[in-house]
């Protein structure tokens, strides 16, 4: 067995993974069980209990949102993997995303101080760096580039960002940062990157916007955070990815794959981004969000495109095709009857 494979030697203590319940948390918390190592799940109030009780994973309920319910939740663990975020990106302003990504990192940060935990691994998203051209891909290097879009969840995770990194600096905290592109794959129960494809599976995407995207197996990201326990550098951060595709290129693979109609008419630059200004003034004058908004058009404009040579060197990122991706997430749809 590949040492990056092998279960945590960090202690026998639980692990506390946040966000448990979402759509990487699931797998987070396989793969920890997979190994054999003791989970904690932070869930949100009220949430029915998501994983086999033969796991053996322990709960606690927190609201990220409200940092004093987070008091004691790590008290025992030997890590914390906090992958809990709000990730909702319309409306583009939106103070829930600061008390949730922000102030719910600061509040586990506290909590990481308080158990003495020999390791935080941190999730943040890839878009807290600068992207770059296919030829010429972003990577860990490059500044924040997503403030031009107007966006708060962009904006708080690079903020949570910079928290976790302060703490490393000023405090010495053993954290470190991955930072996943989009992913695709199975369990996605909300759902929420697995939207797309029920979106094309149904007929609603009638085209492509110019730019592209970085897309990764959702369980590829689990294996690399989990071996962010043990493997990688303190205070450094990793983008977990995979393919560099156009959204041209990804929205033919899943159609051809899901067997449907692939989307067929470009959508120029300037008219999406018309269309996402005639969606901004429907929300200013219904008060309800639109279908889309103009930050949304923006960021679909751009390639954000990126480079994994790190994590794959350091974290050992599987890099498993995005095709299985696709393929393993309509399977688990259309058992679930989403579909």
């Amino acid at each position: 067995m590949p040492d990056s494979q092998k279960p945590s030697t960090i202690n026998r203590q639980p692990t506390l993974v946040t966000g448990a319940n979402g759509f990487l948390g699931r797998h987070l918390v396989a793969e920890l069980h997979r190994r054999g190592q003791p989970v904690r799940a932070l869930v949100r109030p009220g949430t029915a209990p998501p994983f086999p009780a033969g796991w053996g994973v322990g709960y606690v309920e927190a609201d990220l949102s409200q940092p004093a319910t987070l008091a004691g939740a790590a008290a025992g663990c030997g890590a914390i993997i906090h992958a809990a975020a709000l990730a909702s990106v319309n409306p583009a302003r939106n103070p829930a995303l600061w008390a949730v990504n922000v102030e719910g990192t600061r509040a586990v940060l506290a909590e990481a101080r308080r158990a003495d935990v020999a390791r935080l691994v941190y999730v943040g998203t890839a878009n807290v760096f600068g992207f770059g051209t296919r030829e010429n891909p972003g990577d860990e290097t490059r500044p924040y580039a997503g403030a031009r879009y107007g966006l708060d969840y962009m904006d708080s995770k690079r903020a949570a960002t910079d928290l976790v990194l302060q703490a490393v600096a000023d405090e010495q905290l053993p954290a470190v940062l991955v930072h996943p592109t989009f992913m695709l794959g199975p369990n996605d129960a909300k759902p929420t990157s697995g939207a797309l494809l029920l979106e094309i599976v149904r007929g609603k995407v009638p085209g492509y916007p110019p730019g592209g995207k970085n897309y990764v197996h959702v369980r590829d990201v689990a294996q690399a955070t989990v071996n962010a326990l043990n493997l990688g550098r303190v205070g450094e951060s990793y983008i977990l990815g995979n393919e560099n595709l156009s959204y041209h290129e990804a929205f033919t693979l899943m159609a051809d794959l899901l067997n449907v109609s692939a989307p067929r008419w470009p959508l120029p630059a300037g008219l999406a981004q018309l269309y996402g200004r005639l969606c901004d003034l429907q929300t200013r004058l219904t008060g309800r969000p639109a279908r889309l908004n103009a930050a949304m058009t923006a960021v679909a404009n751009d390639g954000h495109y990126f480079a994994v040579d790190k994590a794959r060197r350091e974290l050992a990122l599987p890099q498993t095709p995005v095709a299985q991706a696709i393929t393993e997430a309509f399977a688990w749809f259309q058992a679930e009857q989403y579909i």
